[in-house]
């Protein structure tokens, strides 16, 4: 038996365990596992950056906190104002420290307002994002266990499949079985075609005239294009 005619038995039952393959990666069980799982370790992240974000506005309210000590301390200037005034002091200095002082509150004021809203928020969505962590972190052993069984009820077909291409490989070289392998990994599919009117049956790509020459003597030949493995069907 030659090598292509082998390297097809093998593609025709590699079929049956790649729509196994297929099979389990699409299935609801095996969705919802990965959802919940990729939920969780995305969330928790979200939730970490939520922290980070809740100690800048700690930060924040700390240096609010110290501007409003400063802007009190000037306020104590303010309070004997009337004996200053007497004692020939000059009250043009002490209204523009005033208009500076009532700007300041006004900032002080709305970047109180800002800071309150911010933090508002932030705990808000912390808290929402918390609950829906829990809920899922309780889900997603449920959601792990449905998927392992799903798995395991198609593993005894697969098992059958894969010991039956490990004898036809036997025949096959190993050379050629390294790169029908590799292809396989590349999501390559079906991985060797018969040439139609000398072009590659799934991309179109004709042959060189060194690749004509290398099917016509009955040896398989690489796309160039797709890279599949193209033979002559006799």
């Amino acid at each position: 038996m030659s090598q292509i005619t082998q390297l097809l038995k093998y593609q025709q039952k590699d079929a049956e365990l790649l729509a196994i393959e297929q099979e389990v990666a699409g299935s609801e069980a095996r969705k919802k596992y990965v959802q919940t799982k990729n939920f969780i370790k995305k969330a928790s992240e979200k939730l970490d950056q939520l922290e980070g974000k809740s100690q800048e506005l700690l930060l924040l309210m700390e240096r609010l906190n110290n501007k409003y000590a400063e802007i009190t301390d000037v306020l104590k200037d303010f309070e004997n104002l009337d004996e200053l005034v007497n004692s020939g002091a000059d009250i043009s200095f002490y209204q523009r420290n005033a208009a500076q002082i009532a700007d300041s509150i006004k900032a002080l004021k709305a970047d109180i307002a800002n800071l309150t809203t911010a933090a508002k928020e932030t705990a808000e969505e912390y808290q929402a994002l918390k609950k829906k962590v829990i809920a899922a972190q309780k889900q997603y052993p449920v959601a792990q266990a449905e998927y392992q069984e799903y798995n395991n009820s198609k593993k005894a077909a697969a098992s059958a499949i894969t010991a039956e291409l490990e004898e036809i490989a036997k025949d096959i070289d190993e050379n050629i079985m390294r790169k029908y392998q590799a292809k396989r990994s590349e999501r390559i599919f079906p991985i060797i075609c018969a040439i139609k009117a000398d072009r590659c049956p799934k991309c179109g790509m004709e042959l060189s005239i060194a690749g004509k020459e290398i099917v016509a003597s009955g040896k398989g030949v690489e796309c160039e294009n797709c890279h599949r493995i193209l033979y002559l069907e006799k």
